[in-house]
């Protein structure tokens, strides 16, 4: 039988593998009035989000930039305020509740997590079933980097198409040049279909290194490092790609400026999966527009693809295993200080993103 001091030393150490110091405040990029990205403050005494039965509190070291974030600060997807912006990190877990040990994560441990708000900051409040944790094998930055655009270009090529295109089949991918299509691109390669990547002239080298059968490479708008998609006509050369058949999915993160063509140029039963907003949101219109073809449409997002940890881990693994194989380049682009938050956002906006874009959190 263990003795008094043995009982309470047990304890102390329990309390230790649960818990590192945690301060009461800290660091953060906030919004309390959505719209310009100027609207995001850092603030300095934030208050620490508070440890939730099931969870741990992610000591974060960096923090992803994606397009959602600024649709979040924008206004155009609502969001209760005041909120911390971003929705992807990474670090070191600094206090874990006893469920989470239970599932097998604890203080100090390495990881990853996605699809949680609140990341532009020291701290952050994570489900321990969206905890990842990373191999030594993988930098912390390129596995942050996996998070949102890591699996959402995995979700995209692998289940959102519903297995409507099969391998040896034509996939268009949007914007292969940058983000999560560099990613998508890839991954659709990996998987044994032949695609068609779009691109501007600036990230032409960077399109072309993904592998992708044919480019489309489009001027760039003035000013901008954005495609100007009236620059080529994309319609009649897809056709004249697939030999007048079109594709049989079209991975759209553009939105407002591709959406047409993107279903111009579907192939009988082919799938227009629409996933971003990055030229502005896809009108609604009407369902007559994919009756030439007996076409699909879906809207997906990223949480209904990672519903359970079996799935999470799933597409984590198979992305950790292609980076450790030296299958999946993953391009980390610009790392800004949390301290410019603003820059981060506008650099992002401005379409100049040649891969990954992050926030260094301090320390």
């Amino acid at each position: 039988m263990l003795s008094r001091t043995s009982r309470a030393l047990s304890k102390h150490w329990q309390h230790a593998r649960a818990f590192s110091a945690v301060p009461d405040t800290m660091i953060a990029a906030v919004i309390r009035e959505t719209g310009p990205s100027s609207n995001m403050k850092i603030e300095k005494d934030y208050p620490t989000p508070k440890l939730a039965p099931g969870g741990v509190i992610v000591k974060n070291k960096y923090s992803g930039i994606n397009f959602i974030d600024t649709y979040h600060r924008s206004g155009l997807y609502k969001r209760e305020l005041p909120f911390i912006g971003g929705q992807e990190g990474g670090g070191e877990i600094a206090a874990a509740s006893p469920e989470a040990i239970a599932q097998g994560v604890k203080v100090g441990d390495r990881v990853s997590y996605s699809s949680v708000f609140q990341t532009y900051a020291q701290y952050t409040a994570v489900p321990a079933s969206k905890v990842i944790t990373v191999p030594e094998s993988v930098p912390l930055d390129v596995a942050v980097s996996c998070g949102v655009q890591g699996m959402t270009a995995h979700y995209l090529t692998h289940s959102a198409h519903a297995g409507l295109v099969k391998p040896g089949e034509w996939m268009l991918i949007h914007g292969t040049g940058s983000g999560t299509c560099q990613w998508a691109a890839q991954m659709a390669k990996l998987r044994g279909y032949k695609v068609i990547g779009t691109c501007s002239k600036s990230k032409e080298d960077i399109a072309r290194a993904t592998g992708v059968d044919e480019l489309i490479v489009y001027d760039e708008a003035p000013g901008t490092s954005y495609e100007d998609y009236t620059s080529v006509d994309l319609v009649p050369r897809v056709m004249e790609i697939t030999k007048g058949e079109g594709v049989k999915a079209v991975i759209d993160g553009i939105g407002l400026a591709t959406y047409e063509t993107s279903i111009d140029v579907l192939a009988r039963r082919g799938i227009f999966v629409s996933f971003g907003n990055a030229s502005g949101a896809v009108p609604a219109f009407p369902p007559l527009k994919f009756i030439n073809k007996s076409g699909y449409l879906t809207r997906p997002k990223l949480n209904d693809y990672t519903v359970t940890r079996e799935e999470l881990m799933e597409r984590a693994n198979d992305i950790f295993g292609w980076i450790a194989s030296g299958k999946l380049q993953v391009a980390v682009d610009r790392c800004f200080p949390l301290e410019q938050a603003v820059e981060g956002h506008d650099y992002l906006e401005a379409g100049r993103s040649r891969g990954k874009v992050l926030y260094s959190i301090p320390q």
